[in-house]
This record gives C-alpha cells, sequence and structure tokens, in this order.
C-alpha cells in the first residue's frame, strides 16, 4: 500500500527519495523491520489478554512429563503474528501482484481454520479440537479452489506465470531441459497437497517452545532469495535463465511477504524461546505452513520443498508411520510421535532437541540454496 501510495510521489523533485520505494530490497527490509516491531512491542500486551480470558495452553496427559507445567500457558499467540504479516504484507507489498494476495489469501484462511480448533480446544478442554476430517476438509477446499484459479484461471494472473503454470521444477536439473508436466487436474491436486501437508506439517512440528517458528523462518528466509531472484533482472539479464530455473517476475513480490513472516517470527521468538512466555497454537502454525506451502507452489519449488523443509516433512512421517504401524502391529516404532517426542522420552532436554532441530533446518536451507548451482 505504501508502494502504491508514495512511489508515484518520487516524481516530484523534493520527493525524489521515494524512488528507493521501486526496490523489493528495501522494501524486504522494511517489510521484516514493520512486522518485528509490531510482534515484539504488542506481545507484552497481547499476553496480558490472553491470560486475562484464560485461553491457556492444554497438554496431553500422555505426554512427556516435563511439559506438565506448561498447562496453563496462554496460547492462540499467531493470532497476532497473523496480524503482523499481513499488515507489513500489505504495506511495503505492490498490492497489483496477484501472487501477493494468493499466499495472504490462504494465510488467513488456514489462520481461521486454526482458530477454529484452538476455540474448540479450549472451550471443551481438551486437546481434540475441531475433528481431522472437518480441518482437512476446510483447508483442501481452500486449496483446491485457489490451485484451481492458478492452473486454470486467466484474469488478473501474469503472463509470466501462464507460460509454466502446469511445469514442475526438479531439482538439481536444469528447468529449460527437463520440466516435469503435468495435466492441470493433477497439478491442482499435487499443488493442493503441497499446500495442506506443509500447513499441517508445520502444526504437528509446534510441539516444543521455539522448535517450530525456528524452521518455519528459515523456510520463509530460503523462499525470499528464491522468489527474489525468480524474478530478478540483473544489467538487463535475467538471472533465472543464467541459473535454469523458472522465471517468475511477479514472483519478486513474494520476497515481501516471505520477509513479513520472518520478522513476525523473530517478534514471537523473543516470548517462545524456552520457557515459552507464549504459544503461537493452530491459529499460527496452520497458517504459517499453509503460507510456506503457498509459496513453495507459486516460485515452483514444490519438489524442493521437500527438502527445504526436511524437519517438517519428518515430523509428518514420524506421525504417518507410528500410526499405521501400531494400527497394524499394536506397537510402535517410537517412543512417542512427532518424533520430537521421541527424543525427549529418550532423555533428551527439550533445549538440545530444539537447538539441533534448527541447526538440521539451516543445513537443508543452505543445502536448498546450492542446489541452484548443482545441475
Amino acid at each position: 500500500m505504501i508502494y502504491y501510495l508514495l512511489y508515484p510521489l518520487h516524481e516530484y523533485e523534493s520527493l525524489s527519495f521515494l524512488n528507493v520505494l521501486r526496490y523489493v530490497p528495501f522494501r524486504f527490509l522494511m517489510a521484516t523491520i514493520t512486522s518485528l516491531l509490531l510482534t515484539f512491542g504488542l506481545y507484552p500486551w497481547f499476553i496480558r489478554r490472553l491470560q486475562s480470558k484464560q485461553i491457556g495452553q492444554v497438554i496431553r496427559t500422555d505426554g512427556p512429563e516435563t511439559h506438565f507445567s506448561k498447562a496453563g500457558t496462554p496460547t492462540m499467540g499467531g493470532a497476532l503474528m497473523l496480524l503482523a504479516l499481513v499488515l507489513s504484507t500489505v504495506l511495503w507489498a505492490d498490492p497489483s501482484n496477484a501472487m501477493v494476495w494468493v499466499v495472504t489469501l490462504i494465510t488467513v484462511a488456514y489462520g481461521v481454520v486454526g482458530y477454529i480448533d484452538d476455540t474448540s480446544k479450549i472451550r471443551t478442554r481438551s486437546t481434540g479440537g475441531l475433528s481431522g476430517r472437518y480441518k482437512l476438509l476446510l483447508q483442501f477446499s481452500t486449496a483446491i479452489v485457489v490451485c484451481g484459479w492458478l492452473y486454470y484461471g486467466e484474469a488478473g494472473l501474469p503472463s509470466d506465470w501462464l507460460e509454466i503454470r502446469h511445469r514442475l521444477a526438479a531439482p538439481f536439473f536444469a528447468f529449460s531441459k527437463y520440466p516435469i508436466e503435468l495435466p492441470p487436474w493433477l497439478y491442482v491436486i499435487f499443488s493442493s497437497f503441497v499446500i495442506v501437508g506443509t500447513s499441517n506439517a508445520v502444526n504437528l512440528t509446534d510441539g516444543l517452545d521455539g522448535l517450530a517458528i525456528g524452521p518455519v523462518m528459515i523456510s520463509a528466509g530460503t523462499y525470499a532469495i528464491l522468489a527474489y531472484l525468480a524474478g530478478l533482472t540483473l544489467f538487463g539479464n535475467v538471472v533465472a535463465g543464467y541459473l535454469d530455473i523458472p522465471h517468475i517476475e511477479s514472483a519478486g513480490e513474494l520476497s515481501i511477504f516471505a520477509a513479513s513472516v520472518v520478522g513476525v517470527g523473530f517478534g514471537f521468538l523473543w516470548y517462545n524461546t524456552y520457557p515459552a512466555q507464549v504459544f503461537m497454537g493452530d491459529v499460527g502454525s496452520l497458517a504459517l505452513g499453509g503460507g510456506l506451502g503457498a509459496l513453495a507452489v507459486l516460485t515452483k519449488n514444490e519438489l524442493l520443498s521437500v527438502i527445504l523443509g526436511g524437519i517438517f516433512v519428518v515430523e509428518a512421517v514420524s506421525v504417518i508411520l507410528q500410526v499405521g504401524y501400531f494400527r497394524m502391529t499394536g506397537r510402535r516404532i517410537f517412543l512417542m510421535a512427532p518424533i520430537h517426542h521421541h527424543f525427549e522420552k529418550k532423555g533428551w532436554p527439550e533445549p538440545r532437541v530444539i537447538v539441533r532441530f534448527w541447526i538440521i533446518a539451516i543445513v537443508l536451507a543452505v543445502f536448498s540454496l546450492a542446489t541452484l548451482k548443482l545441475r
């Protein structure tokens, strides 16, 4: 919005400094700072509001005993993150860019699903919340509608996206030589699975103080780089062509959204670090996960997201394996799932699990960026 309102004024000599608004890196930094200040400054007040309304975390009775002391800790802190994320994105991104509105819409919609789930848990004082089938129904409905428009629609979509929207980029392979072609209907289903899967995987990872937000920020920062490179033209040369990745000029604005995720993440982490003063709840984890999934789809990094979000993938797979194996044999593979609880049951202190998972997330992010040259 600031770009839309103020950038045209740079034509006046006295306001020529506003020309800086045309540069994505400047707005990238401003979005990070704005979202950081909003969350960092408002969380003390927001935590007090949550406490006054007795909106506290409900703890699983079969979980690690060290978690019992966390019962009653203010939850649904992700609501403030979502507000700051949307506000900073709207302020600093180009409002005429359809990609920005797509990723923002998915994030907000999944935040609403998380809000319904959280309020259900608090009202019933249980960890059940919204039924899994209804949660997935809402998530898939949103994803299929949006992805259907992305892969079948015409109006409002940028031309560079229309040219490659049915193609899938494979890590380690040059996009111009080895694009993966999928029928539109199959791509709609596949991309919807990416968004829904990422959302729920982040939700499963959110089980320890600061565990989920660390990899979320790392992934968002990586997507910011990938989105910027996808749309960057340097000295008249298309950088995406040199790297042989999908060229989507309009994707550059997505780095503003990704930067806002990093900003709200840092602001939230100040209060969520061990021992946590507030939890994000499903309103935060489902929304942030949905946003990351949308970034993967819109930047054509659906397959790379498996590597970049490796922590989320392992967490989700551990639950699937645990449930499936238990139903077949009546026995468990892990001491407890998701897998971060397995390590707690083995005696690892919570901070050790958190920091080691962060380290793995950083290594995976570096490796993901390295694939830009390993082709």
